[in-house]
């Protein structure tokens, strides 16, 4: 029987979450399976990956196969590298204190750069979310703008309109007024000389 270190697919559509476990090489791809060593979720950045380091290094010295993927994932979580030393120690190449020294110094190496990723990663975010506030205010000032020189550019057209209906309207006023105006003058003239001559 054939054992292969593989990913089995759980989650939701759109949204996968795997577990990384060892199974038969014939089994389904989320069929059976003989044990669970962890989870990998690709939807966080970076990936966080949950492993059962001892018992993965236990199935890889027995000789479980990781595919492409699983054996991506137990690189970057040093898993190889340990199962690497653990076969130097075994064959008398160094001593198990060397070892151990050596995979403590790669893994404080492997954490600082997933630190700086993190960091970086943090920092690109925020000046994205500046950038991205920036643009949003100097669009919503440009917009403010264009609508003040749009109601002044309208308030300029309607202002000759209304001069125009203005002078319009009132010049028949104007003529109209005077005749009314001058016809009673002259019967007040009228009636009062006649008064005169009484």
């Amino acid at each position: 029987m054939a054992v292969k270190i593989r990913l089995q697919r759980h989650g939701k559509k759109g949204n996968p979450i795997y577990w990384i476990v060892i199974a038969d090489e014939k089994s389904k791809r989320d069929g059976k399976y003989i044990e669970k060593l962890g989870t990998y979720d690709p939807n966080t950045n970076p990936a966080s990956i949950e492993l059962d380091f001892d018992s993965s290094v236990k199935w890889l010295e027995k000789g479980a196969q990781p595919t492409n993927t699983a054996k991506a994932i137990l690189s970057y979580e040093g898993v190889l590298l340990r199962k690497h030393l653990n076969l130097g120690v075994q064959k008398g190449a160094f001593t198990e204190e060397e070892a151990k020294k050596r995979f403590d110094e790669w893994k404080k190496g492997k954490g600082a750069k997933i630190e700086k990723k993190i960091e970086d990663l943090e920092s690109t975010l925020e000046s994205n979310k500046k950038e991205a506030r920036k643009r949003e205010e100097e669009y919503s000032k440009k917009r403010s703008e264009e609508s003040k020189a749009k109601e002044e550019a309208k308030a300029e057209e309607e202002a000759p309109a209304e001069e125009e209906a203005k002078a319009e309207e009132t010049p028949p006023a104007e003529e109209e007024a005077p005749a009314e105006e001058t016809p009673p003058a002259e019967e007040g003239s009228d009636e009062a000389t006649p008064a005169e001559e009484k």
